[in-house]
């Protein structure tokens, strides 16, 4: 009997797992009170309609992402009601795209040469995840970020850095926290050893190198070469989206979320705080949380965990970073949680989540334990009218949040206990 973890079963598997979401939400929209599409969906759809009629994605109230998202949704604007699903299929396509780059990249020399079957086993936590699945059927964008995060890795691990500074530069123009990986990226891509020149005249006393020596070596092509190539396509595309859109694109897509004050749907343990900065505004603190919750959340994931672990494995620190990201985001929900899960893949062969079952099982049941007491709260507080903010909101996303810094703690450990640099070819 041929194994199931075969590259056209699995592919296959993906495919028609995503295909049978799309048809069941097409049937819930059409005959339940319930609606299977994501309202970001609708906002999106919105956006794409003005753009097609020649005005602003702006226009629509709460459109928060870059011109570009629109302008490929304008085929949901087109009159066939069929054509209102689109999105949908690019979303769950981008999904089936992230999981071949994941393949890939298990298989290649950086990751140990994983045979197919393998690789493929762990590519299905991505490609037969079912919150995968939904979250990108109902409308999400999140899976269209996922494979150019996932591109941006494979493109760093086969050396192709201008490549691999293109998609970073459009991933951060895309969706702002990307750039986090920069650093990461940076620092591990160090000079060689010493030349060759050098080992041919031993005779010749080696001194200290001095700073402008070491400030050289740091400076050395590969890192200039993604600097220059990210920062211009980054740049490029904001000019060209404020000479079409001006003020409000830089409002909406960045300065927004330096102030977003968002308490439903969220997990972080920001949220009550955030709610009352919401509901009271005259009578909170005059010191920004909103504004201040970036600071330990950028110090942990873009400087501390890169420099204590990008050069040990890139694909692991760059899981290590997210992770920490979104647990430390004063706006949290489920659609984040799939900026980590799509490199998850990379960390779990030499993970001790995997070594040691009772330990994974353990932190499992704890990181869903800890959201379905979340959700608890959050349904009577939306749906049964009840005021559960003080404690029951409170204290589940202080639960939640310590169960992630745990399991981010065992994942550190497990990266930095890794002797060698992984990540490149």
């Amino acid at each position: 009997m041929s194994s199931f973890f075969s590259t056209r079963k699995i592919f296959s598997s993906a495919i028609a797992l995503r295909v049978t979401f799309l048809v069941y939400g097409l049937l819930q929209d059409e005959y339940s009170a319930v609606k299977y599409t994501d309202i970001d969906y609708f906002v999106f759809t919105d956006a794409a309609r003005y753009v097609s009629q020649g005005r602003s994605p702006y226009e629509r109230e709460t459109y928060r992402y870059t011109p570009l998202l629109a302008w490929l949704l304008i085929p949901t604007s087109w009159s066939n009601p069929l054509w209102f699903s689109f999105g949908k299929i690019l979303f769950a396509t981008s999904d089936i795209v992230a999981g071949w780059f994941i393949v890939r990249i298990l298989q290649s020399q950086s990751r140990g040469a994983m045979t197919t079957e393998r690789a493929l086993k762990y590519a299905s936590i991505w490609l037969l995840n079912p919150m995968v699945a939904t979250i990108s059927t109902r409308g999400s964008s999140e899976g269209l970020l996922g494979v150019m995060v996932i591109a941006l890795l494979w493109a760093v691990t086969r050396r192709q850095i201008v490549l691999a500074g293109v998609l970073l530069g459009i991933a951060v123009h895309f969706k702002i926290y990307p750039f986090i990986y920069g650093p990461s990226i940076i620092w591990f891509l160090e000079s060689c050893p010493l030349s060759s020149r050098s080992e041919k005249r031993p005779s010749i006393p080696v001194r200290n190198p001095s700073l402008g020596d070491m400030i050289l070596k740091f400076l050395n092509r590969s890192r200039i070469t993604i600097c220059v190539s990210s920062l211009a396509t980054f740049v490029s595309l904001d000019i060209l989206m404020y000479a079409i859109y001006s003020s409000p694109f830089l409002q909406h897509t960045f300065f927004y979320h330096l102030t977003r004050i968002d308490h439903r749907h969220n997990f972080s343990p920001y949220n009550t705080l955030l709610h009352l900065s919401s509901a009271m505004p005259d009578k909170v603190s005059s010191l920004k949380l909103e504004s201040l919750a970036f600071l330990p959340q950028l110090l942990i994931s873009a400087v501390l965990i890169p420099l204590a672990l990008a050069k040990k494995d890139l694909a692991g620190t760059m899981l290590a970073q997210t992770f920490a990201f979104v647990a430390f985001n004063k706006v949290c929900t489920s659609q984040y949680f799939l900026w980590y899960l799509i490199l998850l893949p990379f960390y779990l062969p030499d993970s001790s989540l995997l070594a040691n079952p009772s330990l994974g099982i353990t932190a499992l049941l704890l990181w869903a334990g800890a959201q379905a007491f979340y959700l608890h709260q959050a349904y009577s507080l939306e749906f049964l009218g009840r005021s559960t903010f003080i404690p029951g909101l409170f204290i589940s996303g202080l639960v939640f949040f310590a169960v992630n810094i745990w399991i981010l703690g065992i994942m550190i450990g497990d990266i930095g206990a890794k002797g060698g640099k992984r990540g490149a070819s």
